[in-house]
């Protein structure tokens, strides 16, 4: 395993671990704010865990669309929550 890995995959660990936590703030609070973002951490984690597996568990397969698509709706549902919010 690469540096480069490693990197990857504390990403992705960080990533689920923020969604985690804005979980749980939105659980003892329930600010919608906290929901929107935890959705957006947890759609960043399947990112980052896509990229896991297109770099290093198989490497010859192109999942470049896939995670294009993920990153779209993570951001898609923060700014979604971001405008649901501000009204």
């Amino acid at each position: 395993m690469t540096m480069a890995d490693a990197v990857f995959m504390l990403c992705a660990l960080t990533s689920f671990a923020c969604a985690v936590l804005l979980l749980r703030g939105y659980a003892r609070n329930r600010v919608p704010l906290l929901l929107w973002s935890s959705l957006c951490f947890v759609a960043l984690a399947v990112n980052n865990v896509l990229l896991v597996v297109d770099l290093i568990v198989i490497p010859g397969r192109d999942l470049l669309t896939i995670r294009h698509a993920s990153a779209l709706v993570a951001l898609a549902l923060l700014v979604f929550g971001l405008v649901w919010d501000s009204e």
